[in-house]
């Protein structure tokens, strides 16, 4: 094989986009082959010899395509991306790979593992700064990690923005609101980076800035297995917003905001300066390095690169879907704690919380302005 035929199950807004990349031939060797969508008119825009579906599961079984990318609303990631893995084909899934944590589990479940590549679409891990922390951490140069502290308040959103389809910030619909939409990819750098915890408290308000019912606002507080701790804000009603990244650990302190990342760099550990019986009564000298803002990562257009090679070439993925579980758990951790008033250990309970929330499902009364 010199190609890859690739078909796009649901064609709106971000996988339109992401069609319009594979046609102007931004990747090498990945062609558009096929796509689907429950909506006729939004097929319209593809001429042949591109082959049209309005059933994924035609598209999935109709021979046309060796992988598929999935762009559904969120509630089809798992019944697409099962059914799709099953035919044996590659799967490229948006994100979030599933709403809740037990759907995750089954789609990851029906993964025949290598050589069928399963991957998702955390376009953020191309970023260069984010790569370089996860470099400089996994290198030791922090030391053992202390704290982290994450705000990222700069997903706003106008109410026309949940007003523009029926299925946005419903229970229903999208299954959450700014930590399953907006948040995953921050998720998922902040547990690339630092690790899971082991608990989590959150505290989240639903509709607390828009006429919606799911959260538009979190603020997280999270625990680690050697005694460091986290904080994660973020919301879709404050402007003008912040994303403030820092890590703290015994030998420095990495903080990236606005593009630039600043190193800040204890000479003796912290650890051991505080075991210093010598008159210091200071803090330990330090060095700075600021580095360069250097050009955007690729984001899309790499993972589907990355994903193609992977295919034809053997290439290690930049973000294998099954590691897409930790981002959903960590959402519907932080979700569950607010709406049960309680700290949430981890690994989640999945039965618990899906549970939780079809309980919400079916108790909505809530309808769009």
């Amino acid at each position: 094989m010199n190609e890859v035929r690739l078909g796009i199950i649901g064609v709106g807004s971000m996988g339109g986009n992401h069609a319009c990349a594979v046609l102007d031939g931004k990747i090498n060797r990945l062609r558009l082959a096929a796509v689907s969508d429950i909506n006729p008119r939004a097929l319209e825009k593809f001429a042949d010899p591109v082959r049209k579906f309005t059933d994924n599961r035609a598209l999935i079984q109709s021979g046309e395509v060796d992988a598929v990318l999935i762009a559904t609303p969120h509630f089809d990631h798992t019944p697409s991306g099962i059914a799709a893995l099953a035919a044996g084909l590659h799967v490229l899934v948006e994100k979030p790979i599933s709403v809740h944590k037990a759907d995750a589990e089954r789609l990851i479940a029906a993964w025949k593992g290598a050589p069928q590549v399963f991957a998702a679409m955390f376009n953020q891990r191309t970023d260069p700064q984010y790569q370089r922390i996860r470099r400089m951490i996994q290198a030791g140069e922090l030391g053992e990690l202390q704290r982290v502290c994450w705000t990222v308040t700069s997903w706003f959103r106008p109410q026309a923005y949940y007003n523009s389809g029926g299925w946005r910030a419903t229970w229903k619909g999208e299954g959450g609101g700014v930590l399953l939409n907006q948040c995953p990819h921050n998720l998922d750098l902040l547990q690339w980076l630092c690790g899971m915890p082991v608990r989590v408290r959150g505290f989240c308000g639903l509709g607390k800035r828009h006429q919606i019912e799911v959260e538009d606002e979190a603020t997280a507080y999270l625990e680690y297995a050697n005694g460091a701790t986290g904080v994660f804000i973020t919301g879709t009603g404050e402007a003008p917003g912040t994303n403030r990244l820092e890590i703290c650990g015994d030998r420095g302190r990495l903080v990236l905001e606005d593009g630039g990342l600043r190193f800040t760099r204890n000479e003796i550990p912290a650890a051991e300066f505080l075991r210093t019986t010598r008159e210091a009564f200071g803090t330990p000298p330090v060095w700075h390095v600021t580095f360069p803002d250097p050009k955007a990562g690729e984001q899309h257009i790499g993972i589907l690169r990355n994903f193609t090679e992977a295919i034809l070439d053997g290439a290690p993925l930049l973000a294998p879907a099954a590691e897409g579980l930790h981002s959903v758990e960590l959402a519907n951790a932080m979700l569950y704690s607010s709406l049960t008033g309680q700290t949430v250990e981890l690994p989640l309970d999945s039965a618990a919380y899906e549970a939780c929330l079809q309980k919400l499902i079916r108790e909505s009364r809530f309808s769009k302005p």
